[in-house]
């Protein structure tokens, strides 16, 4: 037996409705599209959904469709995938982060609002800050929307990991206390429509921007021509933009995962319990989930105190016996791109302590409890192992 740490969950209904779209007259730019835009929408109760061919790409566009450009400060959490911060770069801007909570991991507010009043005496204050749902927690939302308040910024929430999960008794997504979420439907997230990303928002002139955005900077509505046009196949460029667009072939993977999206994320959740269960009265730490959230558990991370080289062998140990994990993420700040521009561990101890100690166990809706039962046996007599 190998229990990987993630794995997609398709089955045949997912084939056939990409089938039925291979078999119609759009493969791309058709009727699936919207369809799963819409979908995505009403289930996270947000005005407008614009899909995209990555989260990458929804997180781009959303730094665009804010104005941010060269001049500009964007604000993200250390630890995410290296997208959360490549983002404003490719706008021109510069990116710093703020230290994460030593409970959930996300964002420290405690660090945003020290790290925000220290900016605004520099005049350094960020133009966007990019919270991040990290295992799909949201973060402390309604404290950053208040501080944006104060401060002056816009939020886009980074819910690569979170679809499906709640704050507040909202669904992530609503973008109640900012202006733009993005989601993610790589293959290991919540649902998946192979590679795929879609941003919400409730501000209409936001969800134009970014429409125009993914597809070239092309409009074909008449109300923002600039010219007369010359006939029924007339467009007009009126911004740069890309190719972001996602397919109807994928999207319809997408939307039949949808489908099943609450099985998912309660399945999930299930784990989850069982995890937390298993590793009662052990060395390692369960996830903190807190009162106002609930988690589509995209990510199952423990802690367990090992220096380098014990983590090491703990990961060797697992695997030989069967248990793939992971770790997500390296600090952003240590690649060495980033890292050439001047950043300092000593900045963000509590980062640096989550590094030392987060491992990614298995989590994916298709996960039996026998599995489940595997991987603790394993990783606790494997602590007991490596841990002196």
């Amino acid at each position: 037996m190998f229990v990987p740490y993630a794995r997609q969950s398709i089955n045949e209904d997912d084939i056939a409705a990409v089938t039925a779209v291979l078999r119609s007259e759009f493969l791309t730019q058709g009727p699936t599209v919207p369809a799963f835009e819409n979908a995505i929408a009403d289930y996270c109760k947000a005005n407008y959904a614009v899909a995209m061919n990555s989260a990458t790409s929804a997180l781009h566009v959303a730094c665009l469709a804010l104005g941010v450009g060269p001049g500009d400060f964007v604000w993200t959490s250390p630890i995410s995938f290296v997208a959360s911060a490549n983002c404003a770069i490719y706008c021109g801007a510069q990116v710093d982060f703020v230290d994460i909570d030593s409970k959930t991991f996300n964002m420290s507010t405690d660090a945003l609002a020290t790290k925000l009043a220290e900016a605004k005496l520099a005049n350094k204050l960020p133009k966007v800050v990019i919270p991040v749902h990290l295992g799909g927690q949201s973060c402390d939302m309604a404290t950053i929307f208040s501080l944006s308040q104060t401060y002056g910024f816009k939020i886009i929430e980074d819910a690569s990991h979170a679809i499906g999960g709640t704050y507040r008794g909202e669904p992530v997504g609503s973008c109640v206390f900012s202006d733009v979420t993005v989601l993610s439907f790589h293959p290991v997230k919540i649902i998946t429509s192979g590679e795929g990303g879609m941003a919400l928002t409730n501000d209409a002139a936001l969800a134009e921007s970014m429409s125009q955005i993914r597809t070239h900077g092309i409009t074909r509505d008449a109300r923002l021509y600039e010219n007369a046009p010359d006939g029924p196949w007339y467009y007009e460029q009126i911004n740069l933009g890309f190719n972001y667009r996602l397919t109807d072939i994928a999207a319809a993977l997408g939307l039949s995962q949808f489908q099943r999206i609450n099985s998912f994320v309660a399945k999930r959740n299930e784990i989850a319990h069982n995890y937390d269960m298993l590793f009662t009265d052990t060395a390692i730490t369960p996830p903190i989930i807190t009162s106002d959230a609930m988690s589509s558990f995209h990510l199952y991370i423990i802690q367990l105190p090992l220096l380098n080289s014990q983590k090491q062998k703990f990961f060797e140990i697992a695997r030989n016996n069967g248990v793939g994990l992971n770790v997500h993420y390296i600090p952003i700040y240590h690649q060495p791109y980033f890292s050439k521009m001047g950043f300092k561990s000593n900045a963000f101890p509590e980062t640096e302590k989550y590094y030392s100690e987060a491992i990614s166990i298995p989590m994916y809706a298709d996960l039996s409890f026998d599995q489940q039962q595997h991987v603790a046996s394993v990783l606790i007599s494997t602590a007991a192992t490596v841990i002196p």
